[in-house]
């Protein structure tokens, strides 16, 4: 099983509007704990024995939210990004930066700190240990608002399309993957996009020419916490699926 998982949680959490003005979107309270309480714990209940968040817009009130939940969590720390990387570099690709000198000697997976995953789909990726690198898949009946992934031979991937008006794909990209070390060997040819960003997927992109990306598809759930309505349906999910009694949630 990988050892380690990486959690991407710098944002600003525009989306969110002014929910997020003055805490990080992932430290929004759902069901009176914040929503990166759900991801700690499954990501506990998977095994994981090294979990690093990467942090920056309000970092210290990460460091906060690890003083209340370290008994809960005690094998997490936290990796400030604007420390290491500086504020000027933003995307999605700086995180991964910024924890280069923990990680890079070994395979690792990478998940995003508003994002949901089930513990199915985050041990499928636990246990992908060979020598392919791996991005999480999600079939969706209407994948235009997202970044879709181009499917080959063997569940090969061939390309990643932002965006488009008329993706070719229903496979959207989840925000998991599980690294090898070769990701690093790519990091550094990876130039800003036209608005200025910094993109993991642009790095994705070169190793697949490689043949060394597979597509794994989700088996299960995936909840975006983006925007305000999604407070409400990670709510409604966690109530419908009756998942009081794993998260330590007091229903009275």
């Amino acid at each position: 099983m990988i050892k380690k998982v990486v959690i991407f949680a710098a944002g600003r959490g525009t989306r969110m509007k002014d929910l997020a003005r003055t805490r990080p979107k992932h430290l929004i309270e759902v069901f009176g704990k914040p929503f990166l309480f759900y991801l700690l714990t499954n990501l506990k209940a998977v095994g994981f024995q090294e979990v690093i968040m990467v942090t920056g817009h309000l970092s210290h009130q990460f460091d906060e939210f690890f003083s209340v939940y370290h008994e809960e969590f005690p094998i997490f720390c936290t990796v400030n990004q604007f420390a290491i990387m500086g504020e000027e570099k933003y995307g999605t690709l700086i995180p991964l930066q910024a924890v280069k000198s923990i990680v890079d000697n070994e395979p690792f997976v990478v998940v995003m700190g508003d994002n949901l995953y089930s513990l199915e789909d985050l041990q499928a990726f636990a246990n992908s240990e060979d020598n392919y690198n791996y991005i999480g898949g999600l079939k969706v009946a209407d994948s235009k608002n997202y970044g879709t992934l181009v499917a080959g031979s063997d569940n090969f991937l061939i390309r990643i399309d932002e965006k488009v008006a008329n993706p070719i794909s229903d496979i959207i990209n989840a925000g998991i993957y599980k690294f090898n070390p070769d990701i690093y060997s790519v990091v550094e040819k990876i130039t800003p996009t036209q608005n200025g960003e910094y993109q993991i997927t642009d790095a994705i992109s070169l190793l697949a020419q490689e043949n060394s990306v597979k597509i794994k598809l989700l088996q299960n759930y995936w909840l975006d916490f983006g925007r305000p309505e999604d407070i409400k349906k990670v709510e409604k999910f966690i109530q419908s699926n009756n998942l009081f009694a794993t998260y330590g949630l007091d229903v009275n």
